[in-house]
């Protein structure tokens, strides 16, 4: 059972939030206050943290700072300050990830699984293979080359070659945000998911010429790669 540190001042919430995440298999340990939560991070250990930002005695912000300083457990904030400055502040201070309230819990169930199941040498992604054929497409990544009914060619960037093996080993699965992020730009921040959104709209591009290939967005979550 995974540990999970919830720092929540609003009762009713995270009463719910604490009983919603228990019924999903996680021991939760809730607290109502910066300081509480700190207190039971340095004695206790946690697999992750969900803090808000606004929270009496310690906010949410300088409590992530000190997550980060000392045993460095994965946080993400869950809060109603959905101001850009305020997003890129809880990325800055190292957030793996960033909700506005009110969210679907659904997609935090599913950030929370991506976090706690990333790897870092990525051992845990599908596997990978040499070549893959995609509809009309033959894609080779280790020369970068995307081949269209077997004769008009095409070199694709490094990041883009990275970005499309990486939807490739997730074919028909939803490819999660956080770990094309990690795995290619090495950082996970509102520039860099910028960033992505881009190098995916450059590979629909290249895709295009066979309508039975799609990359499918899903919001908050990831990118799926469909063939037929």
């Amino acid at each position: 059972m995974k540990k999970i540190l919830l720092a929540e001042d609003e009762e009713n919430f995270g009463s719910l939030l604490k009983n919603y995440l228990e019924l999903s298999k996680y021991d939760v340990v809730w607290v109502q206050n910066g300081a509480e939560a700190y207190s039971h991070y340095m004695k206790e250990d946690f697999d992750l943290c969900i803090l808000d930002v606004m929270m009496p005695h310690m906010d949410g912000f300088t409590l992530g700072e000190k997550i980060k300083k000392k045993k460095n457990v994965p946080f993400l904030f869950l809060t109603a300050k959905g101001k850009k400055e305020d997003i890129l502040k809880g990325y800055t201070v190292g957030a793996e990830d960033y909700l506005t309230k009110p969210f679907d819990t659904e997609v935090l169930l599913r950030k929370i699984d991506v976090v706690l199941n990333r790897s870092g040498n990525g051992t845990d992604l599908p596997e990978e293979k040499a070549a893959y054929e995609l509809g009309k497409f033959k894609f080779v990544p280790k020369n970068r080359l995307l081949v269209f009914n077997e004769d008009t060619k095409c070199r694709l960037s490094p990041k883009e070659s990275l970005l499309l093996e990486l939807l490739c080993r997730f074919e028909g699965k939803i490819m999660p945000r956080e770990i094309a992020l990690n795995q290619i730009w090495n950082e996970n921040n509102y520039f860099t998911k910028r960033s992505m959104d881009v190098y995916i709209a450059k590979l629909r591009k290249h895709l295009s010429p066979d309508n039975q290939i799609s990359i499918e967005t899903f919001n908050q979550l990831g990118f799926q790669l469909n063939v037929g």
